[in-house]
C-alpha cells in the first residue's frame, strides 16, 4: 500500500503533512500506512476563508436550496462508498461497522435534508413557536425566529467513527447556513479525508463552506468568537480541556461536547431466562460489546440485571461471545476487528485492569484467543465479560471506560436499586432496558431521564424495528449530562437551531408578518385581481384576501346534516339536552357542516392551480352556531413553500364569522397548488 500523505484543506489549498507529521499505522497489521499534520496552517485565514465566502453563500440560500444541496451530498457519497468501505479496512473496522459508520454518514445527510425540506421553512428565517400577543387589540406581538449564526463551525471529531461522526455534524451546519472546519482525530484521518475530498470535489458545496484540519488546532481555538460554535466528540478528559480554553469562555463560544460514557442496559424485573425478550437483551449486549470492536461512545459499558438472573446472563451472553469470529476484518467470516491502534489497545487494557479490581472476569482472555485470518495480535484483544457481585461497594466500574469490547455484568435487588446503578455513572449518552412493562418504562423514564441523554426500550413487540442500544437515530437528540458532556446533537431541527442564533422579535402585525415571511391575524389583507384559486403559486401574495357573502344556518341544514352524517349527537338534534349542556345555549349546528359550508363560501370551483387539499391544521371552535345565525368566511394566504418544479403548498388563514363579526372557528387549510 502506498504511503497517504493526509492533506489539509485551507483557504482553497490542499496542504501537505509537514516535517513534524505524525505516522500512522494499520490497525490489522502494524505497517506504517499514512502521515498526517505537521503542516503549519493560516488559522486566521480559514477563519475569514469561512466566513467571507461560505457563510456568505450559505446565507444567500434558503433552507429548501441548503437541504437540497445536502440531498445531492448524500447521493454523490453513496456512490463513492465503496472506495470508503476499502479505506477504512485498515482502522481495524468490519465491513459490518463500515456500514455502521459510512452508510449512518450518509442516512444522516438525507435525514436532515428531508427535515430541512418538510420542517422548515422556504426561506432563511425559521420561526421557533407560536405567535405571542400582549394586548388586547393585537396591534403588537412577539415571535421567537431563528437565524444562521455569522462565524464558523468547527468540528473536533474522535476516531472511531471517521465519516459518520464528521458527516452527524456537518449536516446540521451546513442547514443552518453555517460553514465548517473539520478536524478529525489523527488515528483514522485518511478515511475522513478521503470523504472531504469526495464533497469538494462533487462542486456541490459553495466555496469556503468545507475545510479540514489534518493535525493540531493550533491557536485556532484562540481565535473564535461569539458566532462561532465548537462541536467536540471524544473523551471528557480532553473535552474539559477545551471547554476550559480561556477564548472560549471569554467570548461565550459556543460548545457542544459528547463525551464517552458509562452507559448501562437493564433487564427489567419482569423478563425471566427463556423468553423472547431475554433473547433480545442478549443479543443487544452481544452487539455492542463487538460492534466497531466496542469502540463507540454509545457501547453498553455495564450490563445491570436481576439478582436471580445473573448467572444465567453471563452464561447466554458468554456462549454468544465465544462464537464471534475476532480477525482480518476483510475476511467474509470476521465479525469484530481490531481496536484501532496498539496504543488504544494498551489503553484499553490498563482500564480493564481496574475494573478487575473490584469485578471479576469472566469471558475473555486477551493473552489467549484465537484469530481468523493471517494476522497477528496486534491491536486484536477479545472481547472481555466482567461480574461486579457488590456493585454498591464498587466506584471503579461506575467511573472506569474501557474504550473497547469490555463490559460488566452487576446485579440489582429491585427497580429501584437497578435505576441507581444506572444513575452511578453520572451522566451518559444512553441506557437501554428491555421490559414488556410499561410501569417499568415509566419509572426508568422518571428516575433515570434526568441522567441519560436517551432512553432506549425494546421487547419482542418492537424489536423488528428497532434501531438498537447504540444507534443514535438523527431524528433524535444525541448526547447526554454530566460525564457525557452535557451537549446535544442530531434530534432534527433541534440540531439545526445549535448553529442559529434564537432572537425574540417584536412588533407590529405587518412587521412580523415582513420578517418571517408569514402572514399573521391583524396585517394587512391584499385584494387580489382575481379569486386566490384562479392565480398560480408564484403569483399568490402574502396576505392575499378574500371575504365572502354571508349564508344562514337553519334548522333544516342542522336535521339534513345529522341524518346525512349519521353524527345525531344529543347537541344537534335535542333542544331540552343541548340546553342543559353549560357549553352551548340549545341546539346547535355541527362542527364540520360549518367547515363544510365555509368550503362551498370560498371554493372556486372551475379547474385551476389548486390541485388538491392536502390538510388541515388548528382547527379550534370558537362559539357556537345556532339556527338562525349566518356565516361568512375570510379566507387569506398565510405562507408559500416550493415543493417541487411542478408546484408548491399553500397554507391559507381560514376564519369563521358570525352575523356579529364574532369569530366562530378559526384554521389553516393547506392545497397544492401549480406554477
Amino acid at each position: 500500500m502506498t504511503l497517504l500523505k493526509v492533506h489539509s484543506y485551507a483557504a482553497g489549498d490542499w496542504i501537505a503533512p509537514g516535517s513534524g507529521a505524525r505516522p500512522i499505522h494499520s490497525a490489522v497489521n502494524g505497517k506504517l500506512i499514512a502521515e498526517s499534520g505537521g503542516a503549519t496552517l493560516d488559522f486566521a485565514r480559514m477563519l475569514d476563508f469561512a466566513r467571507s465566502k461560505g457563510g456568505t453563500s450559505l446565507r444567500a440560500m434558503g433552507f429548501h436550496e441548503r437541504a437540497a444541496m445536502l440531498k445531492q451530498l448524500a447521493l454523490y457519497l453513496n456512490e463513492r462508498r465503496e472506495a470508503l468501505y476499502e479505506i477504512s479496512y485498515e482502522t481495524g473496522a468490519t465491513l459490518g461497522d463500515h456500514k455502521f459508520d459510512i452508510d449512518g454518514g450518509i442516512g444522516t445527510l438525507f435525514v436532515f435534508s428531508s427535515k430541512g425540506r418538510r420542517e422548515m421553512p422556504d426561506g432563511n428565517v425559521y420561526l421557533d413557536g407560536d405567535l405571542e400577543r400582549f394586548g388586547k387589540t393585537g396591534s403588537f406581538m412577539g415571535q421567537h425566529v431563528a437565524v444562521p449564526l455569522q462565524g464558523v463551525a468547527l468540528h473536533i471529531n474522535a476516531f472511531n467513527f471517521p465519516v459518520w461522526g464528521m458527516l452527524e455534524k456537518l449536516a446540521p451546519a451546513l442547514l443552518a447556513g453555517v460553514p465548517a472546519i473539520v478536524k478529525p482525530a489523527t488515528a483514522t484521518a485518511y478515511v475522513t479525508e478521503l470523504a472531504v475530498r469526495m464533497m469538494l470535489e462533487s462542486g456541490i458545496l459553495p466555496e469556503g463552506a468545507l475545510q479540514f484540519i489534518a493535525g493540531g488546532t493550533g491557536d485556532l481555538l484562540d481565535r473564535l468568537g461569539g458566532q462561532d460554535v465548537v462541536s467536540f466528540t471524544g473523551s471528557a478528559a480532553t473535552g474539559t480541556m477545551l471547554r476550559a480554553t480561556p477564548n472560549i469562555l471569554a467570548n461565550a463560544v459556543r460548545f457542544v461536547a459528547e463525551q464517552d460514557s458509562l452507559n448501562a442496559s437493564i433487564l427489567g424485573p419482569d423478563v425471566a431466562p427463556g423468553t423472547p425478550a431475554f433473547d433480545i437483551f442478549i443479543k443487544e449486549a452481544h452487539r455492542e460489546m463487538t460492534t466497531k470492536a466496542g469502540q463507540k461512545c454509545t457501547a453498553i459499558r455495564r450490563i445491570i440485571v436481576p439478582e436471580a438472573h445473573q448467572e444465567a446472563v453471563i452464561e447466554a451472553l458468554s456462549a454468544r461471545l465465544a462464537k464471534t469470529v475476532i480477525g482480518d476484518p476483510r475476511e467474509k467470516d470476521t465479525r469484530m476487528g481490531a481496536l484501532v491502534s496498539a496504543d488504544q489497545k494498551a489503553d484499553v487494557l490498563a482500564k480493564a485492569a481496574i475494573i478487575g479490581e473490584e469485578a471479576e472476569r469472566v469471558f475473555g482472555n486477551p493473552d489467549d484467543f484465537a484469530l481468523n485470518g493471517n494476522v497477528d495480535r496486534g491491536a486484536f484483544l477479545p472481547p472481555m465479560l466482567f461480574h461486579c457481585a457488590n456493585p454498591d461497594t464498587a466506584t471503579k466500574v461506575h467511573e472506569t471506560e474501557a474504550f473497547g469490547p469490555v463490559s460488566t455484568v452487576m446485579p440489582y435487588r429491585d427497580l429501584a436499586h437497578a435505576i441507581a446503578l444506572a444513575n452511578r455513572g453520572e451522566g451518559s449518552l444512553v441506557a437501554s432496558v428491555v421490559t414488556e412493562s410499561g410501569d417499568v418504562a415509566r419509572a426508568v423514564v422518571m428516575d433515570a431521564g434526568p441522567t441519560h441523554g436517551r432512553l432506549y426500550f425494546n421487547n419482542p413487540a418492537s424489536a423488528a424495528e428497532a434501531t438498537g442500544h447504540g444507534a443514535p437515530m438523527p431524528h433524535m437528540i444525541h448526547g447526554g449530562p454530566g460525564r457525557a458532556g452535557g451537549g446535544e446533537e442530531l434530534g432534527g431541527v433541534r440540531g439545526v437551531l445549535h448553529y442559529m442564533q434564537r432572537t425574540a422579535v417584536q412588533g407590529s402585525p405587518d412587521l412580523i408578518t415582513a420578517i418571517g415571511n408569514r402572514w399573521v391575524p391583524g396585517a394587512a389583507e391584499i385584494e387580489g385581481p382575481a379569486h386566490p384559486f384562479t392565480r398560480g403559486f408564484h403569483e399568490l401574495e402574502i396576505g392575499e384576501t378574500i371575504r365572502t357573502p354571508a349564508r344562514e344556518i337553519t334548522l333544516d341544514d342542522i336535521e339534513h346534516f345529522a341524518h346525512f352524517t349519521g353524527d345525531t349527537f344529543y347537541a344537534h338534534m335535542n333542544e331540552e339536552a343541548a340546553a342543559a349542556n353549560p357549553f352551548f345555549p340549545g341546539r346547535v349546528a355541527h362542527g364540520y357542516l360549518l367547515l363544510a359550508f365555509a368550503a362551498g363560501l370560498f371554493v372556486q370551483p372551475d379547474p385551476g392551480p389548486v390541485l388538491a387539499n392536502t390538510g388541515l391544521d388548528a382547527l379550534r371552535f370558537l362559539k357556537p352556531v345556532v339556527p338562525g345565525d349566518s356565516l361568512r368566511v375570510r379566507l387569506t394566504v398565510k405562507q408559500k413553500t416550493r415543493r417541487t418544479a411542478e408546484y408548491g403548498e399553500v397554507r391559507w388563514h381560514v376564519t369563521l364569522m358570525n352575523q356579529d363579526d364574532d369569530m366562530v372557528a378559526e384554521y389553516e387549510l393547506l392545497t397544492m397548488n401549480a406554477y
